[in-house]
């Protein structure tokens, strides 16, 4: 479980929190942002579990939420439309014995 950049992986090794002008090293993309915040949550309202957060609008633009606290997860690469397409066509054929 790694602290990174939300778009391209790369790992946040500084200690602390990082600042809302703060960017990825790799990428450039800023990091104090709601895609990177442990309370980001795209299924509920605001899309954020800290309920005394104030909305945020752009999820991927910085921010000055107080509440930001970065999460440590294993990075999964993002996968395209045409691979999750396949994944869906190979579970349905198992659920429905076309092996």
């Amino acid at each position: 479980m790694t602290r990174h950049c939300h778009s391209c992986g790369c790992e946040y090794t500084l200690p602390g929190l990082p600042g809302r002008s703060e960017s990825c090293q790799n990428c450039r993309t800023e990091l104090k942002v709601c895609l990177n915040c442990i309370s980001y949550d795209s299924t509920i309202a605001h899309q954020c579990r800290d309920r005394r957060a104030e909305p945020v609008a752009d999820k991927h633009m910085a921010n000055f939420c107080e509440y930001f606290d970065f999460v440590r997860r294993v990075y999964a690469v993002k996968n395209d439309a045409n691979l999750r397409e396949s994944a869906a066509k190979d579970l349905l054929k198992r659920l429905l014995g076309n092996d």
